[in-house]
């Protein structure tokens, strides 16, 4: 046939058989089930739920400290990671700037265990509380009589008269049966310029050591201020407590990421089609619903610290490095963006931090052991960006922006003149 024909090339193509893909009856369900209820948190200052184990071969110390969010930055290292094809190469890496002006501690709580948990036997406050401190214990302090702790302070200081040492009993009691101490401690809220006159108070565990040696410990800080460099140190890694950034009512695309609807769907497309079967007749949790999100309680795991800094009176150049000579602190040209200047002590952080700028977040110690290569790389920075963080952001100190725009020599001719004009007025 072939042969009578022609070539094979002379036959008409059949197009192959179109055939329908296949319909999908499963897929992943739209959103994490493990962080509901999606509603605004109770905690709205971060709550410690647990602290690190505690180790008595070790010396007393604190485990968690509080700071306020003052904004990000970036940063330029170098990679100590042999093997890596990373390493000796720059890299630039995002950065966040907590403020920590030290905390001042101002009682304790000492806890027995029991079968069903802990219970607090016994509390020991100091014999002065500031200001900021007493603002927290009241809703409208100007309105209120302000008598928070005087009675208490009254017994402290007639213990001190005559010899004996204040609270003595509870003081026994705590180191007699109690298994855990925790600190009372407050943030100098009026040093961080938040806008906010009442401190936050918390309770931190005290970790290391005999309970004696826990009371004594916190009993010697009484009053006295913990910085932020006496709990935390360059490389370590820990982990941030906060509410994150409120967002109000969304939708189910927004707030559960389901698929949108056909543009023709009657009555919108931003829904979720089937909220469930008939019966049973209601609507089970797991399906996405419009609501609430952000404004949530959060723990981050494993934030690598990269700088421990002093305030701007202990180091005026607290954002120099080795490589970076210029002298410049880690305010950033024309502050940090909705928070202003950092004059305090602060901590950077690698990455991002829940919450806005302003919100308090509370720094943990890590509850694991910290093994891995990146844990326990050293972090040597070359290089931290102070430059504006309103617009582009040229220039990393007013000097060199002076320099630039010529207004440096300017400004001197200008303030040789008066002194000329002062001498000759004199």
């Amino acid at each position: 046939i072939l042969a009578q024909v022609g070539s094979e090339q002379s036959w008409p193509r059949c197009s192959p058989q179109v055939v329908m893909s296949h319909r999908k009856f499963e897929r992943p369900r739209h959103g994490s089930l493990g962080f509901l209820p999606r509603k605004r948190t109770k905690h709205h200052h971060g709550k410690i739920k647990s602290f690190p184990k505690d180790d008595q071969s070790k010396a007393p110390h604190l485990t968690a400290f509080m700071s306020y969010k003052a904004g990000m930055t970036h940063i330029v290292r170098e990679v100590d990671r042999p093997g890596s094809k990373l390493n000796k190469k720059e890299i630039v890496e995002p950065v966040t700037i907590l403020e920590s002006p030290p905390m001042i501690v101002v009682g304790f709580v000492g806890y027995v265990e029991t079968p069903r948990g802990l219970r607090a036997l016994t509390s020991v406050w100091a014999g002065h509380l500031s200001e900021e401190c007493k603002r927290r214990f009241y809703k409208t302090w100007h309105k209120s009589k302000q008598k928070a702790f005087t009675k208490y302070e009254k017994r402290w200081t007639e213990a001190s008269k005559d010899g004996g040492s204040p609270m003595q009993a509870e003081v026994d009691r705590a180191k007699k049966y109690c298994q855990v101490i925790r600190a009372i401690c407050h943030t100098q809220i009026g040093k961080a310029k938040i806008g906010q006159k009442k401190a936050h108070i918390k309770e931190i565990q005290v970790n290391g050591g005999t309970t004696e040696a826990k009371v004594d410990f916190v009993m010697g800080l009484f009053e006295q201020e913990v910085k932020i460099a006496d709990c935390f140190s360059q490389d370590e890694v820990i982990d941030v407590i906060g509410a994150t950034k409120g967002k109000g009512f969304n939708g189910v695309v927004t707030r559960w990421g389901v698929t949108r609807l056909v543009r023709k769907s009657h009555r919108g497309l931003r829904k979720v089609a089937c909220i469930g079967s008939w019966h049973p007749a209601r609507v089970s949790f797991q399906v996405p619903r419009s609501g609430q999100r952000g404004y949530h309680h959060r723990t981050e795991i494993n934030k690598k610290i990269y700088r421990v800094g002093q305030a701007l009176k202990d180091d005026p150049v607290n954002a120099k490095t080795e490589n970076d000579l210029t002298e410049k602190a880690i305010t950033p040209l024309g502050g940090f963006s909705h928070y202003g200047e950092v004059n305090e002590d602060w901590v950077m952080l690698k990455g991002t931090v829940m919450g806005p700028r302003k919100r308090v977040i509370t720094l943990r110690k890590s509850l694991l052991p910290q093994v891995t290569r990146k844990a326990l790389e050293k972090v040597t920075l070359k290089f931290i960006d102070t430059s504006s963080k309103f617009g582009h952001g040229r220039f990393q100190t007013s000097e060199e922006k002076a320099k630039f725009y010529g207004t440096a020599a300017k400004k001197a001719k200008i303030e040789a003149k008066a002194e000329k004009a002062e001498k000759e007025d004199a």
